[in-house]
């Protein structure tokens, strides 16, 4: 049904495409994967209308075309749903559905037909499994149920071909349960899907098809029967990743932090006890609203606990702000890097170097060049690929984002670090590196509480695993205990 062939792409500095080749028969899943800055991101831009390519043509059904907007992308019954939801929380359902394409009536006062408008979601919604009502407004529906509204969307426009971008990146198990069996069903009725995602499991079971992308070219391309995860990280890498999981060399020292009865603003009724060696990775484990990340915030000063104390090498300290715990060498790398652990429209130098601005200025002036100096050297010891330190930080790929908001702490002589899903929306080779770097960490005193949901995570890095329900505790692991049958009975107790 589609076919690219020799697509490339150019920007200031990069080559983001060079002669790619990729296609995608009517009702086929066909899975894009590669490393972050692998080109995946501009080449489904370029199906989308928001960028137009450099050389190449794309056809559709045999016959050339030039996409040359979204709305002509959408014309031509292209639709993609993106990682972060487009959609309005204000609105009802059928609003969303319908958005920007509203039936009307009444001649010249142009009048939204409501019931034509409600009538028409209602039958969409059926499709992609959705039993709510049309007018229920949108801010009461989970993430899962915002991504099948989507979903619902696209099909309401006809769309006969379906980019999905890292659609399970904020889905529980059973969400994504379902939304993998409403790409099938799409399948089924003939509709043609291209799915990203960094979680090939997913794609082990979902694609037709897997084509890779390795620095903007086209690395490999897989079949139905030799889909695999090791033959998917190898070609995206190009090479055998053994040593994915750094194995734990570090001697652990005394109890860094400990936490007695802690009782966080979201649970206030189950305390939480537990403690994290120098040297240790301690995995929090659990499903989404466990509590988590509400503990991993009162750590660092963003909530004030309701009760319990926290201690830092055998002393209790008070954290009223994150600039208390900033103070006593406590950093957080949040789930959402992008709004709560960088400044995107600022540079990567001035992203680096903020928590430490003292140490660049004299006088109240920043030195730019020891400034620019320090940055690149901490994108050199972490690989941050970027053109520049001057460049936006918003820019760079979700790998190189996370390695950017590691480098602004590890100037400050961290005593501990809490990782909020460290890894989420990173490809394998990120993966690896920041799973290197927190080795390291440890290997150097630093106490790590490592909060995630990808459970190979846990098990791979964790000297210890603690798991989490409804803001209780339910149990902690030793590493030779550490099972996924283990972690899922306590995380669901």
């Amino acid at each position: 049904m589609l076919e690219m062939s020799g697509i490339s792409k150019k920007f200031p500095g990069v080559i983001a495409l060079d002669s790619v080749q990729f296609a995608v028969g009517r009702g086929e899943v066909v899975a894009l994967v590669g490393e972050n800055g692998a080109g995946k991101s501009t080449l489904m831009k370029i199906l989308a209308g928001i960028y137009v390519p450099d050389a190449g043509t794309i056809r559709l059904d045999g016959k050339p075309v030039l996409i040359h907007s979204p709305r002509n992308s959408a014309e031509l019954g292209i639709s993609t749903i993106h990682q972060e939801l487009e959609v309005i929380d204000t609105l009802d359902v059928a609003a969303n559905v319908f958005l920007g394409r509203e039936p009307l009536w009444g001649g010249p006062l142009r009048l939204v037909d409501r019931k034509k408008i409600h009538s028409e979601a209602r039958q969409v919604l059926v499709r992609v499994g959705l039993d709510i009502s049309p007018d229920l407004p949108l801010r009461e529906l989970s993430t899962a149920q915002k991504q099948l509204v989507e979903i619902a969307r696209a099909l309401s426009q006809n769309a006969r071909l379906l980019i999905m971008d890292e659609p399970t990146s904020s889905l529980t198990l059973s969400e994504t349960e379902r939304l993998i069996q409403v790409v099938a069903d799409l399948r089924s009725n003939g509709v043609s899907v291209v799915y990203i995602s960094h979680r090939l499991q997913e794609i082990e079971r979902l694609a037709d098809r897997v084509v890779v992308l390795r620095d903007g070219r086209n690395a490999g391309e897989l079949r139905r029967g030799d889909i695999s995860h090791n033959r998917m990280v190898q070609l995206m890498v190009g090479r055998d990743l053994k040593t994915f999981y750094a194995e734990s060399a570090s001697t652990l020292g005394p109890v860094r932090v400990e936490l007695r009865e802690l009782r966080t603003a979201r649970y206030p009724a189950h305390a939480v006890s537990l403690s994290i060696q120098a040297g240790e990775i301690l995995g929090l484990a659990g499903l989404i609203g466990a509590g988590r990340s509400e503990l991993a915030q009162a750590l660092f000063g963003v909530d004030r606990p309701r009760g319990g104390e926290i201690v830092l090498d055998g002393a209790v300290i008070d954290l009223p702000s994150p600039k208390d715990a900033i103070l006593r060498g406590i950093y957080l790398v949040p789930e959402d890097r992008r709004n709560s652990g960088l400044l995107t429209g600022m540079s990567v130098r001035e992203n680096i170097t903020l928590p430490n601005l003292s140490e660049f200025s004299s006088a109240g002036w920043i030195r730019r060049a020891d400034e620019a100096a320090s940055a690149q050297k901490s994108c050199t010891e972490l690989k941050i690929k970027t053109a520049s330190v001057e460049t936006k930080a918003g820019s760079l790929s979700g790998g190189n984002q996370q390695k950017v908001v590691l480098a602004k702490w590890l100037s400050l002589k961290p005593r501990v670090i809490l990782f909020d899903e460290p890894t989420r929306g990173i490809d394998v080779g990120a993966k690896a590196e920041i799973y290197q770097l927190m080795r390291r960490l440890a290997a150097e005193g630093v106490a790590i509480l490592m909060i995630s949901s990808d459970m190979e995570e846990i098990l791979g890095n964790s000297d210890r695993v603690a798991v989490m329900h409804e803001g209780r505790l339910t149990g902690i692991l030793q590493r030779s205990d550490c099972t996924e049958e283990a972690i899922m009975s306590l995380a669901v107790a």
